[in-house]
Order: structure tokens, then sequence, then C-alpha cells
């Protein structure tokens, strides 16, 4: 009787740390600055996202420098604004292509849910999905969200939208290091 309970339980552990390795490996956890404080914010940076463009199209930063991004999709689609290099936006560009085609990522707003874990954003289901990244916001259309970025002295810095199609279309710009 307890060989039956064991196995699941081993099974459901090794899927949790599995899919946390998977999720660490697909979005590039190369040196990128970190998580920034509030009460450490230096100065605050508008971006507005559209169908498919950013303003402003490159932003400069500084070594150090603690920054909070006000990010407005004033477009009709779902956004992303994702902070990394070229490589982790295109292991994530390739992840979230294939939530669309396992359907945990369903633009039309239907389908199933996993244990009632999906939920709704922007005319798109979101099921089983953890999108919690730190360097990282998924943005409604019409809503507005902060994120606060301590930069360091990496170079390559980008920021991007990886929703499928986004970044191909131009909805990727520069972090200028000055």
């Amino acid at each position: 009787m307890k060989a039956k309970l064991v196995s699941p339980v081993i099974a459901a552990i090794t899927l949790l740390f599995g899919a946390t390795a998977m999720a660490s490996a697909g979005h590039g956890k190369e040196d990128i600055g970190q998580p920034g404080v509030a009460s450490e914010v230096t100065r605050t940076v508008d971006v507005e996202m559209g169908d498919v463009f950013f303003k402003p199209e490159s932003i400069d930063v500084k070594p150090g420098e603690t920054i909070r991004f006000v990010l407005r999709n004033e477009g009709s689609l779902l956004h992303e604004f994702n902070i990394g290099k070229a490589a982790a936006h295109a292991a994530h560009q390739k992840e979230m292509a294939s939530m669309f085609q396992n359907g945990t990522l369903n633009p039309t707003g239907t389908g199933k849910t996993m244990s009632g874990m999906g939920h709704s954003m922007g005319g798109m289901k979101m099921v089983a999905m953890e999108h919690n990244d730190p360097n990282s916001v998924l943005i409604e259309p019409g809503a507005t969200q902060e994120l606060i970025w301590t930069f360091n002295n990496s170079t390559g810095l980008q920021f991007a939208c990886n929703v499928p199609g986004h970044y191909q279309s131009g909805m990727v710009g520069p972090f200028d290091l000055k």
C-alpha cells in the first residue's frame, strides 16, 4: 500500500524540480542585474507599448542605476516587457510559442484549465503557466504595470516582447549602457 502512495509523490517531486530547472534554463539566467527596491529608484522611465512597438525605442542606463519602469499597454494585444539578452529572449520565445501550440496560452480566451489554475489575460487564457520572473511582466491591453530593476555593467541587454511574432515584428529595443 505504501508503494502505491510513494510513487505518485516521487513523480510529482520529480516534475516540480524538472519544471523549475527547465524554466531557469529557458529564461537564460545570466547576470543581467536584479530586481530593484522602490526606495533606491533613481528615476522613472515611462514605456508605451503598442501593436507592435515600444516608445522609447532605446533606453540609456548606468551601472548600479535603479529604474522604475511604468509600462502602459496602449495596444489591443497582450504584451510583455522582458529584460534580457538576445539568447534569453530567443529561448523565452520558444517557450511562449510552445504554450500557444499546446493550448496553455490561448489567444481566443477559450480552452480547458488545469485544476482551475487558469486565468484570463487580455483575451488570452493562461492555463497553469507561471510568468513570475522578476525581469518580466505581462501587460493586458489598456493596463499599466511597473517593474523596478537595478542594472549592473552587463552589455547587450534588451527589452523585448516575447509574445509569438512580436519580437520579430520589431518589438525589441536596446539598453544603452552609459
